[in-house]
């Protein structure tokens, strides 16, 4: 009996993914753990820490500071734990052997974390290291000083470590449930201002005071409860999104049709009577992130379609906003000077919104094709650079005092008034009634996009971002076809920019600055390039969460450090997910194109698909090819 039993066990022991505890890679451990030691330094030196900790999540356990910084070794844990399994290969069995690996890189970054302590109560570093203060310090040594905080620091780096390598141990179904109810807890923490307001709109301000402490924060028997929540509806529907997507898949067509049309007519009534419920905080963030989008549609056609990298775009939003205070403003500086302006366009009366409306929009198509036609034969880093100082110069020539008598230089146009509509006038001071003209010009400009995109000209963007050289061999006329996505991409910035002048109320030069244009492209390249519900997921998701250049997210604690975490975002997704959250079905699989071809290989999916004969076929056909066959000029493949 026991010769038996301990040949089951060795039996156990050689049988393939089965490991023991100690067989972990010691060096990649260490090298996380270091990693993210480091980053909690960096975290706590940049201010991030200190600044985030005035935030309650949930009352009175866990700040936002606290989250930063103690899911740091949680996530190395898990990162360490981690194993990738090539396709065809026997997953290796969790076990005791995550677990360590986690607590390894804990450790690790704790010891980093002790050590940096240790430096900075040895020597006197304050000139060298502003953030650093008494409030960092107790933080990170959890208020016990620094003799017992380095220990702690050790102890929680293992422990969370090793519940981060523990995570793999769980099986798939309970471990998928715990996270979706850890999603929902901080969720509902991180949200409590649109929660709160929501319900307050619904007249259910008790319900949010039983959730909410007074002084902030999600409270732990509700927040357990919402988790609990959370978890059961996934339980009991789960599989049922799937079922859902491959019924509608398998839809005639003309039923396609009818059910696509009563979710948009859903959506439509949602974005018509939600808005009435929430207070002006929300609605004057909505309406910052329907700005955005605007911006960022327009943006998305000459990058994402065209494949024009232009990184002065934030001229055409000038354009726009100076061109409607131009015209609308009482107060124009050239209606109060002598100059030629005022000697020409003197009879000129101020103009209603919707009257000098077409005026901005031909202005703006007209700037357009100014900055479009010479560089619209440069390719690659000197486009992204001549438009870049493109945008310069149009923002300086509103600063100038050569055009002051004009734009008012420094000073800008004031008195800019509002959307008359007759019966009442939109302005900055009813968020509301902005938001539904912003979604009025947003949902225009999806459709105008939409269009664009299926037709003769949105192949022949495609064609030039995939091979300028190929497209024009095949007969497209490059010149023009780039010109057009120039006027398409200004002419909704200027619908952006003249909203923003009538909501504001007054526009200023240092209101289109670069980093505008900055932070426009990084909204479409995270949400998804060439894609129109990644572009407004990514506005959603930057603008409504981090806030803009100047406007502020629902996380307004992060106003001073939403730069570092734009720059973090975008390297984090040109790594790894560069086709962005949403991603444009042909851009994905440009970018996995041989990922593709190799998992066709593998699986044997398609007849006659050997590896010899997708050696042979050589590359994928590419966009460009593909436009040739229908119908844009050249061979046909």
């Amino acid at each position: 009996m026991t010769a038996t039993a301990a040949n089951t066990s060795d039996a156990m022991a050689s049988a393939p993914g089965v490991r023991s505890a100690t067989d972990v890679d010691w060096r990649r451990s260490a090298n996380i753990g270091g990693i993210l030691g480091i980053t909690a330094v960096f975290i706590g030196l940049v201010g991030m820490a200190v600044g985030l900790d005035k935030r309650m999540l949930i009352d009175p356990v866990l700040s936002l500071g606290y989250l930063f910084v103690l899911a740091i070794p949680l996530i190395g844990g898990w990162i360490a734990a981690r194993e990738i399994t090539l396709e065809g290969m026997t997953a290796p069995i969790k076990g005791a052997r995550d677990i360590v690996a986690g607590a390894v890189a804990g450790l690790v970054g704790g010891a980093v974390v002790a050590m940096f302590l240790v430096m900075l109560n040895a020597w006197d570093l304050q000139e060298l290291l502003p953030n650093w203060s008494d409030a960092l310090l107790d933080m990170y040594t959890f208020g016990q000083g620094v003799g017992v905080g380095i220990v702690l620091v050790l102890v929680v780096g293992l422990v969370l470590g090793a519940i981060g390598g523990a995570v793999h141990v769980i099986p798939a179904k309970p471990r998928r449930l715990l996270s979706i109810a850890v999603q929902w807890v901080i969720s509902f923490a991180v949200l409590e201002a649109v929660i709160d307001d929501l319900l307050g709109g619904f007249g259910l301000q008790a319900v949010a005071d039983v959730i909410y402490a007074r002084r902030g924060g999600l409270l732990i028997i509700p927040g357990l409860i919402i988790g609990a929540i959370a978890a059961f509806v996934a339980h009991r529907f789960e599989g049922k999104g799937a079922e859902l997507k491959t019924q509608y898949m398998e839809l005639e067509p003309e039923r396609k049709n009818q059910v696509s049309k009563q979710g948009l007519i859903i959506m439509v009534v949602l974005g018509i009577v939600l808005p009435i419920f929430l207070g002006k905080i929300v609605n004057e963030l909505l309406s910052n992130v329907g700005l955005f989008i605007l911006l960022a549609l327009g943006l998305n056609v000459v990058i994402g379609r065209a494949g024009i990298l232009d990184i002065g775009y934030v001229a055409f939003f000038a354009v726009g906003s100076y061109m409607m205070a131009f015209l609308t403003s009482p107060l124009a500086p050239w209606r109060e000077s002598d100059g030629i302006l005022s000697a020409v366009f003197g009879w000129l009366p101020v103009l209603n919104w919707f009257v000098a409306l077409p005026i901005v929009v031909l202005t703006a198509a007209i700037v357009g094709v100014l900055i479009g036609t010479p560089v619209i034969r440069m390719r690659g880093d000197y486009l992204a650079i001549v438009t870049l100082g493109f945008g310069e110069i149009i923002r300086l020539l509103f600063l100038s005092d050569w055009l002051a008598p004009t734009f008012g230089g420094a000073q800008g146009i004031r008195s800019i008034p509002g959307v008359n509509l007759g019966f009442a006038e939109i302005n900055g001071t009813d968020p509301r009634a902005v938001f539904y003209l912003v979604a009025i010009f947003v949902a225009i400009a999806i459709y105008v996009s939409s269009q664009l995109e299926t037709s003769r000209l949105g192949r022949a963007w495609m064609a030039i971002r995939e091979d300028e050289s190929v497209a024009e061999a095949m007969g497209i006329n490059t010149v023009t076809t780039k010109l057009f996505a120039f006027v398409v991409g200004a002419i909704l910035a200027s619908f952006s920019g003249a909203i923003f002048a009538a909501k504001v109320g007054s526009v200023f030069p240092n209101s289109f600055e670069l980093l505008v244009s900055i932070i426009i492209l990084v909204v479409v390249i995270v949400g998804g390039m060439g894609n129109i519900p990644g572009v407004m997921m990514g506005a959603v998701v930057l603008i409504g969460v981090l806030g803009g250049p100047s406007q502020p997210g629902l996380l307004q604690e992060f106003s001073e450090f939403k730069l570092l975490i734009y720059g973090a975002l975008l390297v984090f997704m040109m790594l790894k997910k560069p086709e962005g959250l949403i991603p444009n079905a042909a851009r994905n699989r440009e970018l996995h194109q041989e990922e593709a071809l190799q998992d066709a290989w593998l699986k044997g999916d398609k007849p006659g698909t050997t590896k010899d004969e997708v050696d042979d076929a050589g590359p994928a056909p590419s966009a460009a090819d593909i436009d040739g066959s229908l119908g844009l000029g050249g061979a046909t493949s």
